[in-house]
């Protein structure tokens, strides 16, 4: 699938000169850190977040002109963040691939993953320090939210019983926090006004809601090939995601499903797991909710010219739900 926010001209040339900076920006005196920093990157990803920071500080532009080298750097300050989390999350998940490569504890062991990724938070904030103090508050109290996310996720491991209040807040911290602030960074640094910096962070936040929705649904209906990690591996974890909850909900699954879902489970009963899921209005039922958030998202743009910058955003809206539905058809 072509990248979402591909509409914009010379997005293909900005997010190149994105990934040379994100390559430049990791390189370390030693050539075995710049290895370890460098090995997701390497690996590839589609840059929402630079993208968004990019599409954001160009949504007055009528002419879609190539991003500053500050809105670059911008977006690769966020870009840092979510990969320097990656490089945490899979410690803690023990995972053996991420982005269809070896992840780094896998491959160099966990003591090197963890500081590795203190590397790159460090990294980031060194590019939003020289932003400005509003950037570098900003990336701060980010990252602070995404570790917030991060601690109610581990405080529901394994917990039949979790809300979708507590589902929302610990997805507001980890993910939906990271894309607003995408989104304000790029349209501080292009020095928007502060109604249309407001409605940008309003828009990333909710598409990050829906994101992270579409995520965790792709968990337990996409092949390991399409998710580039193995699917189902949140039931591993014990992480009951949006699907999970509403499948628990339906008496006649949940009769079945609860007994599996403990912190012994093996693999055989994940997959059950994920069928019995699939069988219930959970996925649908999340859906839903994705496109909700999709939906507010959307409406966030109301009030934006019709530059290339806001028909990137509003078509990575509609390419988010597209995303979900595909293995559903």
């Amino acid at each position: 699938m072509a990248h979402p926010l591909a509409i914009l001209p010379p997005m293909v040339d900005d997010l190149l000169r994105t990934e040379d900076e994100l390559l430049r920006v990791v390189r370390a005196e030693g050539d075995f850190l710049t290895e370890i920093a460098s090995h997701l990157i390497k690996a590839g990803g589609k840059r929402v977040r630079p993208g968004f920071a990019m599409a954001s500080a160009a949504v007055l532009d009528p002419a879609g002109s190539p991003a500053t080298i500050d809105v670059i750097r911008g977006g690769c300050a966020v870009e840092l963040v979510h990969i320097g989390s990656l490089y945490h999350d899979d410690v803690m998940d023990d995972a053996t691939t991420r982005r269809s490569v070896k992840s780094v504890n896998a491959e160099w062991g966990n003591l090197r993953a963890i500081l590795a990724g203190d590397y790159l938070l460090g990294r980031a904030s060194e590019l939003a320090s020289d932003l400005g103090t509003e950037v570098a508050g900003l990336l701060a109290t980010t990252i602070t939210q995404l570790c917030e996310g991060q601690i109610l996720e581990l405080e529901s491991a394994y917990d039949p019983t979790r809300t979708v209040e507590r589902y929302e807040r610990s997805i507001t911290g980890k993910t939906a926090s990271l894309l607003a602030a995408a989104c304000r960074i790029g349209a501080i640094v292009g020095e928007l006004p502060r109604p249309v910096v407001e409605s940008l962070t309003e828009f990333g936040l909710a598409y990050g809601m829906a994101f992270q929705v579409v995520d965790d649904i792709l968990d337990i209906v996409a092949t390991d090939e399409e998710l580039g990690k193995p699917a189902g591996n949140d039931l591993l974890e014990g992480i009951y995601t949006l699907p999970v909850i509403h499948a628990l909900a339906e008496e006649n699954i949940a009769t079945e499903l609860r007994p599996l879902l403990t912190s012994s489970i093996t693999a055989d009963e994940r997959d059950r797991a994920r069928n019995l899921i699939r069988s219930s209005n959970g996925v649908r039922t999340a859906l839903d909710v994705a496109q909700g958030w999709a939906d507010k998202a959307a409406g966030t743009l109301t009030d934006l010219p019709d530059t290339p910058g806001a028909q990137a955003l509003r078509a990575a809206s509609a390419d988010l739900i597209e995303r979900a539905n595909a293995p559903l058809s």
